[in-house]
């Protein structure tokens, strides 16, 4: 069985909100979500250098899974309950977007 990489890529159009969601994000978040089932996360602000968008602070969060049963009783049981706080404390129309991607990690 491959493990599960699921990622999640917020772009902020705000500085300050930036760093506000990344405190979040730290502070607890991604513990929530290895307590659901992850076994690791990796945060990563992307360098903006290939977009002319300079002003969005946009940050990848890769969270691995141990195999593809793990992540689908994260989603299930534990993933509508943390991206319902996540968005009623950054919601897109204060300048948030999200993007997920989920695939299997080969090699």
């Amino acid at each position: 069985m491959n493990k599960i990489a699921y990622t999640v890529i917020c772009a902020i159009t705000d500085k300050q909100k930036a760093a506000a969601w990344l405190k979040w994000l730290q502070d607890g978040h991604i513990q929530d979500v290895i307590a659901g089932g992850a076994t690791q996360a990796t945060i990563v602000q992307i360098d903006n250098t290939d977009n002319k968008d300079d002003t969005k602070t946009t940050y990848e969060v890769r969270y691995t899974f141990s195999d593809r049963a793990t992540y689908d009783a994260y989603i299930c049981d534990h993933a509508p309950r943390l991206r319902d706080d996540g968005l009623k404390r950054f919601p897109p129309e204060s300048g948030f977007s999200y993007n997920r991607t989920v695939g299997e990690i080969i090699g």
